[in-house]
């Protein structure tokens, strides 16, 4: 290693603490390898800070000595983003140290969260309020609200909800030059001028770190509903096996079952339940 790289090691360390600088090419192996394995990538350092005034004393270290910055979430992204390039220098960024729910409230239907708070997380402070927060997706155990809003994510409830985009009331971001964007406002209408934070959302870390959020909570849904589509086995039959199993049985789904036929072709039976908002 250089001494230029080494020296910028020491003064990381200084900012952060020894434990939270990985320059072991072994360790840092998690952080610049994507997790299936198809994108690799080198860091000179991959730096934990423990809070936003240490996010920004790190961008602005880097900034200084020219040193690549790469942000990353809880690295679950499928393409690649989040992974550095086989350059020498770059620094990776992670928030996992910073995993505090500052503020929940159930009144006004907000949780303001650090960025490296996993989703699950996230779910689970709303849940315990009588709360519902709607991103969910597949990596939810694992990756980061940061970089959920970093990549404006859709998730399985979008139609409804609406992308992060749209889940998102405020930001805490550190800008390039390590100077810190404070938008963490909860105003559900905020017409004070440009709306600074959409700029940040879906910039995947290009435009600035974000450090925290202010989300949009909402009331628990009262009930599920079940939609499925399947072919009856013939012509002549009267519902799918599926929707015979459920009759024998008594269920309600089954009494909503309907069967259209067509001449040319058996045509799916539509069982669905009705579901409440």
């Amino acid at each position: 290693m250089s001494d230029s790289f080494q020296d910028a090691l020491s003064g990381l360390a200084a900012i952060v603490g020894d434990k939270h600088v990985i320059a072991s090419g072994a360790d840092q192996e998690a952080y610049v390898v994507d997790w299936r394995g198809r994108y690799h990538g080198r860091a000179v350092a991959v730096v934990k800070p423990g809070s936003t005034a240490e996010v920004a004393a790190v961008v602005k270290f880097c900034a200084a000595r020219q040193l690549a910055i790469v942000p990353q979430g809880g690295n679950t992204g499928m393409c690649g983003a989040a992974t550095p390039d086989d350059r020498a220098g770059n620094v990776v960024i992670r928030l996992d140290r910073m995993r505090a729910v500052r503020d929940v409230s159930p009144l006004a239907n907000t949780i303001t969260v650090e960025a490296g708070c996993i989703l699950a997380e996230v779910q689970n402070a709303a849940r315990d309020v009588d709360r519902y927060f709607p991103l969910s997706l597949g990596a939810e155990g694992s990756c980061q609200i940061g970089g959920n809003i970093s990549t404006n994510a859709g998730g399985t409830a979008v139609l409804r909800y609406g992308p992060t985009r749209d889940l998102v009331l405020g930001l805490e971001v550190v800008l390039p030059d390590g100077r810190i964007f404070n938008g963490l406002r909860a105003l559900r209408k905020d017409n004070t001028g440009y709306a600074l934070k959409q700029l940040f959302i879906g910039a995947e870390g290009t435009l600035g770190i974000i450090t925290a959020a202010v989300l949009k909570l909402f009331a628990p849904p009262r009930s599920s509903a079940l939609a499925q589509n399947c072919r009856a086995s013939s012509r002549r039959s009267r519902s799918c096996s599926t929707c015979a199993a459920r009759s024998a049985t008594g269920s309600a789904a089954s009494r909503s079952c309907r069967v259209r036929r067509s001449r040319r072709s058996q045509s799916p039976c539509h069982m669905s339940r009705s579901p409440s908002s």
